[in-house]
């Protein structure tokens, strides 16, 4: 029987190293893991621990991409070998974190480094769970909840991390924090205020418990927001509408390339912060070839910090893709609600604690928009006897995926457009951070809550949502450099003028990472990341521009613990020289990190930027005061940013776009 199991692992292993060997020659080299490959991984990790590993933990396991100029080279020569297939991964064994690189096509561990510094990785959803239901059984919370006359089956509790605050020593904690769900679904608009726990995640067991205060738990009334549980008097209800494509996809999908109109890209996912843009490069019609433009972009780290400073709240500072990972968070997306009806859907793929892949069906989906927007238009009534009239419609091609941390939901798009802009979407929506509180008007609020009386007993505590985008710009080839273009104000000194004032522009590029920082809103400029080595026609760089869009600062002091922290998030804009392990803004270890391996430490370098291969790295805040209106859920709060062309065509490229084929309406009448 012994030997029978031998040669049946022989031959699992075989198989895999088989697999491995076939499907690094049809990979592309940005592809993400497949589940087979994380199988392959899990085994050959075990296989290096053969001794009792039942405390070994799979926290993260993601592409290991090869270096930028193995990749470029591959693509000037698709026909030669592709470049090994290898993973990161990051294992906690022994209460120590690992941080691990496997040759998926050898079947070999190539490096093995215990992790000696601050912070803690990802964090998993099988110890959140486990932790979560620890209270259950604690004698001490258990009574807590009797002395509020409670029903104990209707308690529930979830994961918060702790963060950082000055401690010299820390452990590998979370906190606790419970709700109560009876009459309602809605349970993060119940909080069970006054109990807080700590549970230990490597002994899985509470260190800690306090029960300091009782408040009332806000009513359930009201916050039910399933369709189903709705009553009359009802909204607005409009007809349905839909976008018709009598011709089919304009897209077309191979493996993770994706072609549409005049755009190609790759579409990569990862564990840690979701869809992954690579290699997007654009049709110029007038040179008959394609230009490069973005090589890789991805939300690098989402920073979350509550503005609640009492001894039950002040914690509540997150980091959502390296604490609780923004793609493990991904949710199944709904067809004609989530995305429309023409909207095409991929899966995707992430690794459970034990290393078994773990499956999110229409985690993303891609589709063509058209919604009565105008690319261009022009019309001309001044010629005599003669009105011109020219429009064009403009469909572009969108990427979604929504993450679900906690009470939000992330809408994330991805948007191409025919004239060579990449618009990059965010939307807020999902259920508001609440406090259980004594209050239920505002009149008798004497003191500071730290946020809205949204219903009785209950807060909205003020908080923001700051996104930073790692954008590595490539225009036209990999040596760019970042431009600021300052608009200042002239005072006119020549007599024969009535102006007293004008404004120019005032071109200056940064040559170091210093002299590219920029916090937005203090002066008027234009940001402009150009090829100097590439010139249109008539002289100019080419070039892509940055148009931000929602413009927040962070507004705690530098000096707090989690603006340390979140550092990254002190300037709107950086610009860093390409450095292939500078892709997570909050560092790789982020959970109870002390802002030691962050991208405002690497910056700190001050390395030269002009006419390099250079990473522009953008910050798109919201201060978020909560309202009534977003009770008891949230309408979509949208914001976002575009990458522009800027002097990239020698004219517009759209120019000759031709008009999309028309599905006649029932209200339209044709006009000259």
């Amino acid at each position: 029987m012994a030997s029978m199991l031998t040669l049946l692992m022989v031959f699992l292993l075989l198989s895999l190293y088989t697999f491995s060997l076939v499907s690094s020659h049809q990979h592309h080299p940005l592809d993400p893991l497949t589940p087979s490959e994380f199988t392959l991984v899990q085994t050959i990790v075990k296989k290096s621990y053969p001794t009792p590993n039942h405390n070994l933990t799979f926290q993260y396991i993601g592409l290991d991409e090869p270096d930028k100029p193995t990749i470029l080279s591959w693509l000037s020569n698709p026909d030669s070998t592709t470049p090994p297939r290898r993973a990161l991964v990051t294992i906690r064994l022994k209460k120590e974190s690992h941080d691990l690189i496997v040759d998926l096509t050898t079947s070999s561990l190539v490096s093995d480094n215990v992790y000696l510094g601050h912070g803690y990785p990802l964090l998993t959803f099988d110890e959140q769970d486990a932790a979560s239901a620890l209270p259950e059984t604690y004698e001490p919370f258990i009574k807590s909840i009797e002395k509020r006359r409670l029903n104990l089956s209707d308690v529930l509790c979830t994961t918060y991390t702790a963060g950082w605050y000055g401690e010299v020593e820390s452990k590998r904690v979370l906190n606790l924090q419970c709700y109560y769900k009876e009459g309602t679904i809605n349970f993060y608009l119940r909080p069970v205020e006054g109990i807080l726990l700590v549970v230990d995640l490597d002994e899985m067991k509470i260190v800690e418990y306090y029960d300091r205060s009782i408040a009332p738990v806000p009513k359930a009334q009201g916050t039910d927001y399933r369709a189903s549980m709705q009553k009359p008097p009802f909204g607005p209800h409009p007809n349905g509408a839909t976008f018709g494509q009598p011709d089919g996809p304009g897209f077309k999908i191979d493996g993770h390339n994706i072609s549409w109109a005049n755009w190609i890209f790759h579409l990569g996912f990862d564990q840690r912060v979701g869809p992954i843009i690579s290699l997007a490069s654009v049709y110029d019609v007038e040179k008959q070839t394609n230009r490069r433009v973005l090589y890789r972009g991805f939300i690098s780290e989402l920073f979350v910090p509550y503005m609640d400073p009492t001894e039950d709240w002040y914690y509540k500072t997150f980091f959502d893709c390296g604490e609780f990972g923004f793609g493990q968070s991904a949710v199944s997306l709904q067809p004609f609600t989530d995305c429309p009806a023409n909207a095409v859907f991929r899966d995707a793929y992430y690794v459970g604690q034990d290393g078994v892949p773990v499956k999110i069906s229409n985690a993303l989906c891609i589709f063509e928009r058209y919604a009565g927007n105008i690319m261009w238009r022009h019309t001309e009534s001044e010629i005599s006897d003669e009105v011109i009239r020219e429009v064009r419609a403009e469909v572009s091609l969108v990427v979604r995926m929504v993450a679900v941390v906690g009470n939000y939901d992330y809408i994330i798009d991805w948007e191409f457009k025919p004239d060579g802009t990449i618009k990059l979407g965010v939307g807020l929506t999902g259920v508001l951070e609440v406090k259980g509180v004594t209050y239920t008007h505002t009149d008798e609020i004497r003191e500071d809550v730290h946020g809205t009386l949204l219903a009785n007993n209950t807060i909205g505590i003020y908080h923001d949502h700051f996104l930073t985008y790692y954008l590595d710009l490539d225009v036209d080839g990999e040596a760019n450099s970042f431009v600021k273009n300052n608009l200042e104000t002239i005072r006119t000194t020549n007599q024969s003028s009535p102006r007293k004032s004008y404004w120019t522009v005032v071109s200056e590029t940064a040559k170091t990472e210093e002299e590219a920082r920029i916090q937005l809103g203090l002066n008027q400029l234009e940001l402009i990341v150009v090829n100097p080595n590439k010139k249109t026609k008539l002289g100019n760089n080419v070039g892509y521009r940055l148009i931000p869009g929602s413009v927040a600062h962070p507004l705690l002091s530098y000096d707090d613990y989690p603006q340390i922290r979140g550092a990254f998030t002190n300037n709107n804009v950086w610009v860093t020289p390409y450095n292939k392990s500078e892709k997570w803004a909050g560092g790789a270890f982020v959970d109870q990190s002390r802002g030691e391996d962050t991208l405002a430490v690497w910056s700190l370098r001050n390395r030269e930027i002009e006419n390099k291969d250079i990473v522009l790295w953008y910050t798109i805040g919201f201060h978020h005061v909560p309202s009534q209106d977003e009770f008891p859920v949230m309408p979509t709060l949208s914001g976002g940013f575009e990458l522009r062309p800027n002097n990239f065509f020698d004219s517009n490229p759209v120019l000759k776009t031709r008009a999309p084929s028309v599905v006649p309406g029932p209200n339209c009448t044709t006009q000259g």
